[in-house]
């Protein structure tokens, strides 16, 4: 079996937001504003990027997983498991 196609298009979305409150940070930087504000645009970007990977996950769940779990092949299964296990561990780590 090979890679299931995900589409993640709708975080495009979310990502043009994030980019566009990168870019308001950059002129915030530049004009010399306050660091609690700055600080306070940076906690909410990293809230937003971190939406985005959980929604992602969510979909790589559902169905990459599920579907190798669903063809009842056990190497595509395990495999599954695995690769979402070394993904939680690295996640605990960052």
């Amino acid at each position: 079996m090979s890679k299931q196609k995900t589409t993640h298009s709708e975080q495009l979305v979310y990502l043009r937001k994030i980019e566009g409150q990168i870019r308001g940070i950059q002129k915030m930087i530049e004009e010399g504003r306050y660091c609690v504000d700055i600080l306070t645009q940076i906690q909410s970007i990293n809230g937003a990027i971190k939406r985005v990977e959980n929604e992602i996950f969510r979909k790589h769940l559902e169905m990459c997983v599920a579907g190798a779990i669903e063809s009842k092949s056990d190497a595509e299964s395990r495999k599954k498991v695995d690769e979402v296990l070394d993904l939680i561990i690295r996640f605990k780590k960052g």
